[in-house]
């Protein structure tokens, strides 16, 4: 689409991840170039089939996949099976790919496809732990100062959710997260301080619903699983979609209020690794001085409403 960011998600379906998919597959406000997996909601394997699916169900077989890296840099892999389920889209029957899996590992892919557009062109929205992304700006450093942007959901200014104080993302890999922080390329954190707010409630459901396709009854069904596992698993009476934020932001940034601030990454605490330290003590500086900004509140009805309309668009 003419005027379309040019963006690439990298993520780990999950059935929040699989609606950020279907939001960026159907808003023409972004283009998605293609999608990279990374193992963290679950095994590499799982969240690669799971994005095919999500894609072969939004009619976006021309939307190439590739899948990353199966485990973080440093850490062993520790998957969400107790909220995603065992095969990271529980509660959802999608049809199976048709189109095969591309060839070529996502790392190389991101660096390929950011070096052959014009400088400032592609955004990185990265959905899932941040090892993909961090692998890419180490292999390539040039790639930090040719894309546009980047775009993550991950971290908390705040309260954590795999600690008291370090986010599911951040956590699964903190040294990736490091790295990725510390470039200086445009960063905008997408945390559980906007996220949690985003809540899946029975009347945003019956939005859904009452588009009445097949990829609203699938979105529905996957709602349904999310809001028993986040009952039961951490005491939310709705589920927070998380991963659609990051796209929202990057289709509408007035869907959200983001103050500049630096932020860091905590490696060796003993009770705080992964933490995000965001430090928003005195006046905000300007984006010469500081390339990071966290997301600190959202707008729930414009929220909810591009993601109804992208549901509504594939159907």
């Amino acid at each position: 689409m003419a005027g379309a960011k040019d963006i690439i998600i990298d993520c780990d379906p999950g059935q929040d991840d699989a609606v950020a998919l279907l939001l960026a597959v159907g808003d023409s406000r972004v283009n998605l170039l293609g999608v990279t997996t990374v193992g963290g909601n679950q095994s590499l394997p799982k969240v690669t089939h799971n994005a095919r699916a999500v894609l072969e169900a939004a009619h976006a077989r021309d939307v190439c996949v590739h899948a990353g890296s199966a485990r973080p840099l440093v850490r062993r892999l520790r998957v969400a099976a107790e909220v995603h389920g065992e095969t990271g889209l529980d509660g959802v029957r999608l049809p199976e790919p048709v189109r095969p899996l591309d060839e070529g590992h996502a790392v190389v892919w991101i660096i390929e496809t950011v070096m052959a557009r014009e400088p400032g062109t592609v955004t990185l929205v990265a959905l899932g732990p941040l090892t993909n992304i961090a692998l890419a700006a180490r292999m390539e450093p040039r790639i930090v100062e040719r894309v546009r942007e980047v775009v993550l959901m991950g971290g908390a200014v705040h309260e954590g959710n795999a600690s008291p104080v370090a986010e599911f993302n951040i956590a699964t890999d903190p040294e990736a997260a490091h790295i990725v922080f510390h470039e200086a390329w445009p960063l905008t954190m997408v945390g559980l301080d906007v996220t949690h707010q985003a809540l899946c409630t029975p009347e945003v459901q019956r939005r859904i619903a009452g588009l009445g396709s097949d990829i609203a009854s699938h979105v529905c069904g996957m709602m349904d699983f999310f809001r028993r596992a986040y009952r039961a698993n951490r005491a939310f009476p709705d589920p927070p979609v998380h991963d659609p934020c990051a796209v929202a932001y990057v289709i509408d940034p007035g869907v959200m209020e983001v103050r500049r601030c630096p932020v860091d990454i905590e490696l060796a605490g003993i009770v705080t690794a992964g933490m995000t330290v965001a430090d928003l003590r005195g006046p905000e500086p300007d984006a010469r001085a500081c390339h990071t900004q966290v997301g600190l509140r959202l707008d729930i009805e414009r929220f909810w409403n591009l993601v109804v309309s992208a549901i509504e668009a594939i159907g």
